[in-house]
């Protein structure tokens, strides 16, 4: 009896999906699964804050008293989080916004089931124990596989899919911040870039979703909230651009250390043992000296902004040396913000999970609090310190991660209104542009081509990475060797179909093509069959590629070259040719299935 109810609980679970979607017209399903979506995102951001705001209240309460622990509480997470790695996990977790880049554009937007509570766990221990880094990366890969796993339960395509887990992201973003808007606009930016109107309303509704959970639940201590903010004064235009480009020198430094630092670990550290001891004795001692570095950070910006900088150095070992000068004081508090890279770094390396969203955050506030802080000591300037760290943090912001509307949109929610809107709109575009130029790459899209991944995010270009080269190698043309006549080339012609001839020598390396229009003339004149040899009738190949190129290059060389076949290479050695007809035929056809 009991097999049966079961069997039949698998049935109704296989046939409701369908039933579903054909009472429901597209559109209906969407915003049904937007809601659906956005309220279990944002539930779940919900439950990652108030954990992490829980255990970091409690550890800084014993903390006060006991400066040892901000040396051994992130070592705790840190180790927690490779045991829960290791033996709960199966010794897998893919970190980073990248991934899910990588499987919108190549997994065709299916994220593992597991990376729902995977990033939740690890991302409460790291960051809640004390581990410098951010919990909105693991907020959004939680938020993403989210959406993956609610569209994989219906006979849906990639567009809806990838469309759904946005909206997961979306609400991601949004609850952690309190901010709808703000979360929409990542999903655009980082996430989409081929989106419809139709396509925009399922963001909002998932996106105002998640602000609700946010809105409803979460305690005001724990959100980011600005409500100290001062006119803004023309005045000090001058300034703000000043400020914008070095938000851009800044994230450049940012995501220059950042990678380097990484590089480092995995090239001079070999084993996971060593480069966990290492990361957390280097995480600890910056802590030990910069209490501000414990966690988030997200308390420190608050009391920046409020012009309570001393509180970032309680508890420091050097705190009377820093607080010794107002002059001390500023270039301390652009110090902490100059190492807080290096802190995320030997957090992420030695073995934890975060992200750089809640960083970058906090390295803004840093640099607007000591520009400001340091101009207004000097007497050069009277600058409202509020206003400049809250436009440095969407400064750098849009530095790192390219996405010049969340980070405006982002400051403006959070400080409920719109009065910094034009040094926000000056201050992002300026540091975008500084950083774009010096380093063309966001953080994720560089992690991306590190990994040797080439992606790309809309409609179009999402069909043609997910096409294969090696699917479309053709090796069906009968080769010659670089010494031959003219006599064997015409044997080969009459054993082939096709009327391109790639030359090869001895060790299969190709030097040359033939082409068969080209030898028309002089290929029925037998009397040169035997004194005429191959090697005087080749040409090079104006463009070739390799088997590790991906299809967006091939297609950039069919588009230079204007050829129809182009001879891949694997080391050098001849595999065969990729047809421009070929690669096309495919592409139709998966773009009209998609």
């Amino acid at each position: 009896m009991e097999n049966k109810v079961v069997e039949k609980s698998k049935q109704v679970v296989r046939i409701a999906p369908g039933w579903l979607l054909k009472k429901l017209s597209n559109r209906q399903f969407l915003m049904v699964g937007a809601v659906i979506v956005g309220l279990w995102a944002g539930l779940t951001a919900v439950l990652l804050k108030v954990s992490v705001h829980y255990i970091q209240a409690v550890l800084q309460s014993f903390g006060q008293h006991n400066n040892w622990l901000y040396l051994v509480s992130p070592t705790l997470g840190i180790l927690s989080t490779y045991l829960f790695i290791r033996f709960i996990l199966g010794g897998e977790l893919l970190k980073g916004t990248y991934h899910v880049l990588f499987a919108i554009a190549k997994k065709s937007s299916f994220i593992p089931q597991k990376e729902i509570f995977a990033h939740f766990a690890t991302s409460a221990l790291t960051v809640g124990l004390g581990g410098s880094a951010g919990l909105e990366s693991p907020i959004v890969q939680t938020g993403s596989a989210i959406g993956s796993t609610f569209a994989s339960f219906f006979p849906i395509g990639y567009r809806d899919r990838t469309l759904l887990l946005a909206c997961g992201a979306a609400a991601g973003i949004a609850t952690a911040f309190n901010a709808p808007i703000a979360g929409v606009l990542f999903a655009l930016e980082v996430l989409l870039v081929d989106i419809s109107i139709s396509a925009f309303i399922p963001l909002l509704i998932a996106g105002a979703t998640g602000a609700l959970c946010s809105k409803i639940i979460l305690a005001e201590d724990i959100l980011l909230s600005f409500k100290q903010v001062s006119n803004f004064d023309y005045h000090n235009v001058p300034y703000y651009i000043l400020l914008g480009i070095g938000c851009g020198l800044l994230s450049v430094f940012y995501l220059n250390a950042f990678h380097k630092a990484e590089t480092i670990f995995a090239k001079s550290l070999k084993t996971t043992f060593v480069k966990m001891i290492v990361g957390c004795l280097l995480l600890g001692g910056l802590i030990m000296i910069f209490p501000a570095l414990f966690g988030e950070g997200y308390s420190s910006i608050i009391a920046l902004a409020r012009f309570q900088p001393d509180e970032l150095f309680a508890g420091s070992l050097l705190q009377d040396f820093f607080l010794h000068s107002k002059w001390t004081l500023g270039i301390a508090v652009f110090l902490i913000g100059f190492i807080k890279v290096f802190a995320v770094s030997f957090t992420l390396n030695a073995g934890g999970n975060g992200g750089n969203f809640a960083p970058a955050l906090f390295v803004g506030a840093c640099l607007g609090f000591s520009f400001a802080f340091l101009l207004n000591i000097s007497g050069l300037a009277h600058l409202p310190i509020s206003n400049f760290c809250l436009v440095a943090m969407a400064g750098l912001l849009t530095g790192i991660f390219h996405s010049p509307l969340t980070g405006i949109f982002l400051i403006a929610e959070i400080t409920g209104g719109y009065d910094l809107i034009i040094p926000l709109m000056l201050v992002s575009a300026l540091s975008t542009a500084v950083s774009r130029y010096l380093n063309p790459n966001s953080l994720d899209v560089q992690k991306l081509k590190e990994r040797e991944h080439s992606v790309s995010i809309n409609k179009d270009t999402h069909v043609l990475s997910a096409l294969s080269l090696k699917g479309f190698i053709e090796t069906d043309f009968v080769t010659v060797q670089l010494h031959s006549s003219l006599r064997t080339l015409v044997e080969a012609i009459a054993q082939s179909k096709r009327n391109i001839f790639p030359v090869i020598d001895e060790r299969g390396d190709l030097v040359g093509i033939i082409i068969l229009e080209d030898i028309r003339e002089i290929m029925f004149n037998t009397s040169l069959y035997d004194t005429v040899s191959v090697d005087q009738l080749m040409q090079k190949p104006v463009v070739m590629a390799t088997v590790n190129d991906d299809m967006s290059s091939i297609m950039e060389k069919f588009d230079k070259s204007a050829a129809w076949s182009i001879p891949v290479l694997d080391d050098g050695k001849y595999k065969g040719f990729i047809s421009k007809s070929r690669v096309f035929s495919n592409y139709r056809e998966k773009l009209k299935n998609e």
